[in-house]
């Protein structure tokens, strides 16, 4: 027999072993009882083919147990909290249920007409308004660094290279990469010194500020291999943060800003279409 069959087979069983306990005409096929509380064939089979698990009877038997459970703290809840508390209950779940729903469709017609795309142009605005808001609170650098396993693979042309820091020469280093070990070009991006001293084991946080210099060039040795590590910037904290660095929070306020306009439109123009329609009336 394989694993569905059983699995209906063991609910069929189930199912003859509870209708003769139950006489109920309001329940369709019942598996178990708890006071008022009924568990069909319907639900258990749906909970079972959405968790096929290697014993089948293990798994009912753990559920009905559970759902018992649950029932019996439910039904002692309601037994034994006060009414006024319960009342308070039913007006937070009323008012989840609101927002939820409410939420929900705001946001079906905010992703009709919202407008998520922040031209550079609009971002370099608000920047320049708000620079002094946007305060660092931990130090980045713009650095390069390659690391090399075999010292072999470090001649006086590569190094030349590595310091000029031109398009065309980190263009030509990044083609040898095969001979690193690891290694970061990309000395337009700023970084978090704490991810570099993640990332660069011959950094530390004992040597980054030493290392770690506006316009530094050094190489490092440790027991794993040499470094060459190059810094064009630095900002440290309570800096102005860059506009690069910012600009996807700029972006998400911009973008928060439209949201909460457009949600007061489409409040005043849904209010205003029910009033036209004598859908919203107030009564003096």
């Amino acid at each position: 027999m394989n694993k569905v069959n059983y699995f209906f087979g063991l609910i069929l069983l189930l199912c003859t072993m509870s209708c003769s306990l139950f006489t109920t005409n309001d329940v369709e096929n019942p598996i178990a009882r708890v006071n008022d509380h009924y568990l069909t064939e319907g639900e258990l089979t749906e909970v079972l083919q959405n968790n096929i698990t290697e014993d089948s009877s293990i798994f009912v038997q753990n559920y009905i147990n559970e759902w018992a459970t649950e029932q019996l703290l439910l039904d002692g809840a309601m037994r034994n909290i006060p009414q006024n508390v319960q009342d308070n209950f039913d007006k937070l779940v009323s008012n989840y249920k609101r927002d939820l729903y409410t939420k929900y469709y705001e946001d079906i017609l905010l992703n009709k007409e919202l407008d998520s795309i922040v031209n550079i142009e609009e971002s370099q605005r608000f920047y320049e308004k708000n620079k002094n808001n946007f305060l660092l609170n931990e130090s980045l650098v713009q650095f390069r660094f390659i690391a090399f396993e075999n010292e072999d693979n470090v001649d006086d042309d590569l190094k030349k290279m590595f310091k000029s820091g031109s398009y065309n020469d980190l263009k030509s280093l990044d083609s040898l990469k095969f001979k690193y070990k690891n290694h970061f070009l990309n000395d337009s991006s700023w970084v978090k010194i704490s991810r570099v001293v993640e990332q660069v084991n011959a950094i530390t946080n004992e040597n980054k500020n030493r290392v770690l210099k506006k316009t530094n060039f050094i190489q490092l040795r440790d027991s794993l291999g040499l470094y060459l590590v190059a810094v064009k910037n630095r900002l440290d904290r309570n800096d102005i943060a860059p506009l690069e660095y910012v600009r996807p929070t700029i972006n998400q306020i911009i973008i928060n800003k439209r949201k909460l306009g457009l949600i007061k439109k489409l409040e005043k123009e849904i209010k205003d279409d029910a009033i036209k329609n004598k859908q919203f009336e107030i009564y003096n």
